[in-house]
């Protein structure tokens, strides 16, 4: 089936009119709900021009004349002093934030105990500083800086059995799980 000017015509006319894609199909005939669509877009009629039925036009008065009769509403500030509420959690669960808000503050996940941290911070003193090409299933994985800079390690001492880490790496790596449950109150 090829659109020539005249089912293009049928097209347009029916179109106007507000009859459907389905309708139309199959007024033309040999072609589908979707091909006339897809015309209708080509062509750039996708915004009806006419009423289309009278049961429709009867729908679509009152609301226009509603629209007519509100008010203007006020425009929101782009700025503001206070940020925007936040969604309350509702039944135990957290709350949806709708997309374009800030996120409300979060509990850092990186809560360590301060034994823990003295820990490491001793334990890298001491470590090997090796690079990622000299690491082994024997050496601990811990990443130590900013991998974009030339200062940056790998702790390299010997691994904890069966974990990717030194032992003082694997106190902070792998937390019980009542600290974590606690941590997130």
């Amino acid at each position: 089936m090829s659109w020539t000017d005249e089912r293009v015509e049928i097209l347009k006319k029916m179109w106007g009119e507000g009859q459907s894609a389905s309708q139309i199909a199959k007024e033309l005939g040999g072609v589908t709900r979707n091909a006339v669509i897809g015309k209708v877009h080509r062509l750039g009629l996708s915004n009806r021009a006419g009423g289309g039925t009278k049961a429709a036009a009867k729908d679509k008065a009152p609301k226009a004349e509603a629209k007519k009769a509100a008010p203007a509403r006020p425009q929101p500030k782009t700025e503001s002093a206070a940020p925007p509420p936040q969604p309350k959690p509702v039944g135990g669960r957290r709350a949806i934030i709708p997309a374009g808000q800030p996120l409300p503050p979060q509990p850092s996940a990186n809560e360590i105990s301060p034994e823990a941290l003295a820990k490491v911070n001793e334990v890298e003193k001491k470590s090997k500083k090796i690079s990622l090409m000299e690491l082994t299933e024997r050496t601990c994985k811990w990443p130590v800086g900013d991998p974009a800079t030339e200062d940056f390690w790998f702790c390299g001492l010997p691994v904890k059995a069966g974990k990717p880490y030194c032992e003082a790496h694997v106190g902070v790596a792998f937390q019980p799980m009542s600290s974590r449950r606690d941590r997130r109150r």
